[in-house]
């Protein structure tokens, strides 16, 4: 019963101080992940796919699974107009700069679980001729609960069983985003969980629960190497209410567009390799972290997949290739 109720103090523990948003090793093929100003900033129509096991082999490990989408409202739609001389033009209905995103999760942590949703806008306009600014907010809630079900009392009048722990609560919130995107280089920035969870609604349980709110910073530049070689160094930096940064430093090496491997390092906590493949509108990731921390002996290292389909013309990609 100690051991039971030392568990229990910890899952409470953990539960005072959380965010809703979940880890992942290849956000730099999904951007709009952590970023919702990212939406239809490529000009495709993007489904992608994410499972991610932390820790595996330790029972009660993190697992995320993800289905995102994103896309772009293009220009397909004109007007005719007259003007005072019968003058007769086309002007597109919609100028394409507008992009929506969709993205559902579920996450689990030991006895802690999350199930959310996120919605997104963007407007995407050119400055310089050949670099986009895209700004992004996006509308987010989640499904907290403690799963009592994986508890086993042997006493049936056990006092926790009666709690209002097992009902959950729901909490929405607001993410916002800036993205900088050219040919050469990108460049992201964005705030999750702005309301850091000021509203709950559900079980009075969870009043004492407290969201963090979170910063990202990304970057990535392009190296031509010749031929089909590209290398791009990549940052993430990640903080909570400004407190406590992480930094993902990783460079990443892609063949002809259509294979890549690369490495990260994620400071005082793991190495992270990754591949990829693409074939024609489908995408095939896997990366493999290997933490610094003690829990390594005990776990199979933490593994994340990645299936991403990719509809729409690659002439619709950038402008400079003329599109939108």
């Amino acid at each position: 019963m100690k051991r039971l109720l030392l568990l229990i103090g910890l899952v409470l523990g953990i539960g005072t101080i959380a965010t809703s948003q979940p880890m992942y090793s290849q956000y730099q093929y999904n951007k709009f992940l952590i970023n919702p100003s990212v939406a239809g900033s490529n000009g495709y129509t993007c489904v992608n796919m994410t499972a991610r096991n932390q820790w595996a082999g330790y029972y009660g490990a993190p697992q995320t699974y993800s289905l995102s989408y994103q896309s772009r409202l293009l220009k397909m739609r004109y007007s005719i107009r007259e003007n005072i001389f019968k003058k007769k033009s086309y002007k597109a209905k919609s100028d394409g700069r507008v992009g929506i995103g969709l993205n559902l999760y579920s996450d689990v942590n030991g006895l802690v679980r999350r199930t959310g949703i996120l919605a997104a806008y963007s407007y995407h306009v050119w400055l310089n001729g050949d670099t986009q600014l895209s700004l992004g907010l996006a509308a987010s809630g989640f499904y907290y609960k403690i799963d009592q079900r994986q508890i086993i009392f042997e006493n049936p009048d056990e006092p926790f069983l009666n709690t209002d722990f097992r009902k959950g609560t729901f909490i929405p919130d607001f993410n916002f985003g800036a993205y900088l995107l050219n040919r050469k280089f990108t460049i992201g920035f964005s705030v999750q969980d702005m309301m850091e969870g000021f509203i709950k609604k559900g079980s009075r349980a969870y009043d004492d629960l407290i969201i963090t709110r979170s910063y990202y910073l990304f970057g990535n530049y392009e190296l031509d190497l010749g031929g089909k070689s590209l290398m791009e160094p990549s940052l993430l930096l990640k903080m909570s209410d400004l407190i406590n940064p992480q930094m993902d430093l990783g460079v990443t090496y892609v063949y002809d567009n259509t294979v890549s491997a690369g490495i990260k390092y994620r400071t005082g906590s793991a190495v992270i390799a990754n591949i990829g493949y693409t074939k024609d509108k489908y995408f095939f990731g896997y990366s493999f972290d290997y933490t610094f921390q003690q829990i390594q002996r005990s776990t199979y290292g933490s593994h994340e997949f990645v299936v991403a389909l990719k509809f729409g013309a690659g002439s619709r990609k950038y402008r400079w290739l003329d599109r939108y």
